[in-house]
């Protein structure tokens, strides 16, 4: 009795070409067949040996350099089979400088491989390390900015973080949502200047955070804590603005240091939240003044860095407020940020000159025996 075994096309250990790999291979193949047909079509003298040298140089542009050593060793033996065709073909009173060009192509080529295997290896490297660096990038960008959402408290939540470059996902932007024991407590900043520093400040503001929003019971305690981390970690020039929220029980209370004002988004209408007071940002010890509101259910909350306010086509800025309620005020919390990104990149033509960073929350109603709302700075009062 035969039995038959479908075996796996690659052995083990090896995985599969990558797309970059598979285009190199096929573009050197094909220039190798169209060289080779013109060559038999030519006759048995070889006069286009010397064109397989593009070969490998074609493979070491995209694959790696196993893929262009294959594809120099086959047109190193296809440039000695024809060269060989060519000098059996001719006679002994033949001109023998075509025999020698000939085999000085085949030596060429194989010289050639050689350059191609060393500069896809240096290649290879490079897109290797690329790669790494992507994947770090990935992970700080995971521990600085947490995945919001998509329920804190009694708000859903979500946030969105829209890079003005390619090859950074990170920057000086920064957010957070956090469900404290004065209620769900938000954090919106944005660090002065960009680059590694400002990520780093970026880290000390949220991580200051992380831990005296469960200890401060009037918000304008948790901006003095703020402040102090980034007056001792920057120079005289460095700065953060920042917007903190606090719902309680339904009562929104925002503090504002320096930063765009959150959009209140209720039944059509956009609200822009204006502090009572203008204040300084972190690290220029702001006295900020409270804005209280009062929420209803289905009321949504936009957050934002001023990369949002800043984005431009033409000298024209994007309509934040006019649009804010078409694009956010339907679906679910993430599904108006996605809106929000899909209109602001095609507003700008994919072209951003800063970070932004975005939040949008939505009030589905307090707490089942939630107790009456009292703000933040009031806390400590009501207990006494």
């Amino acid at each position: 009795m035969l039995c038959f075994v479908r075996t796996h096309p690659f052995q083990p250990g090896l995985s599969p070409l990558s797309p970059g790999s598979r285009a190199g291979l096929g573009a050197a193949v094909a220039l190798l067949a169209i060289v080779s047909l013109v060559e038999l079509a030519d006759g048995r003298a070889a006069h286009y040996i010397a064109l397989m040298v593009a070969a490998p140089f074609l493979a070491a542009a995209l694959a790696s350099w196993r893929v262009v050593l294959g594809v120099g060793v086959a047109a190193t033996a296809v440039g000695a089979t024809f060269a060989a065709t060519a000098m059996n073909a001719t006679d002994a009173s033949c001109d023998r400088s075509v025999s020698l060009i000939n085999g000085t192509s085949v030596v060429g080529i194989a010289l050639a491989t050689g350059i191609a295997v060393a500069v896809a290896s240096v290649r290879q490297r490079q897109a290797e390390r690329i790669a790494e660096l992507s994947k770090l990038a990935a992970v700080a960008q995971q521990a600085v900015l947490r995945p919001l959402g998509p329920q804190v408290g009694t708000l859903s939540v979500a946030g969105r973080y829209i890079s003005s470059t390619a090859t950074a996902e990170i920057g000086g932007d920064l957010y957070e949502a956090l469900d404290t024991p004065y209620g769900v407590r938000m954090i919106i900043g944005d660090v002065r200047g960009k680059g590694l520093d400002a990520v780093r400040l970026a880290s000390i503001v949220l991580g200051s955070y992380r831990h005296v929003a469960f200890e401060r019971t009037d918000l304008r305690a948790v901006v003095a804590d703020l402040d102090r981390a980034v007056a001792r970690s920057v120079g005289d020039e460095d700065f953060v603005t920042a917007a903190l929220v606090e719902e309680r029980g339904g009562t929104l209370t925002i503090v504002n240091c320096g930063h765009p004002p959150p959009l209140l988004l209720r039944r059509g209408a956009v609200i822009p939240l204006e502090p009572p007071a203008p204040a300084p940002p972190l690290g220029f010890m702001p006295a900020v003044r409270p804005r209280v509101e009062r929420l209803e259910p289905g009321d949504r909350l936009l957050l934002f860095t001023d990369g949002l306010g800043e984005a431009r086509r033409d000298g024209e800025f994007f309509p934040t407020a006019d649009r804010a309620w078409r694009l956010l005020g339907h679906g679910t919390v993430a599904d108006g940020l996605a809106s929000l990104e899909t209109a602001l990149v095609e507003w700008v033509h994919g072209r951003l000159d800063d970070d932004i960073a975005l939040v949008l929350m939505e009030y589905t109603g307090a707490r089942t025996g939630a107790t009456a709302a009292v703000p933040s700075w009031e806390v400590g009062t009501a207990e006494s």
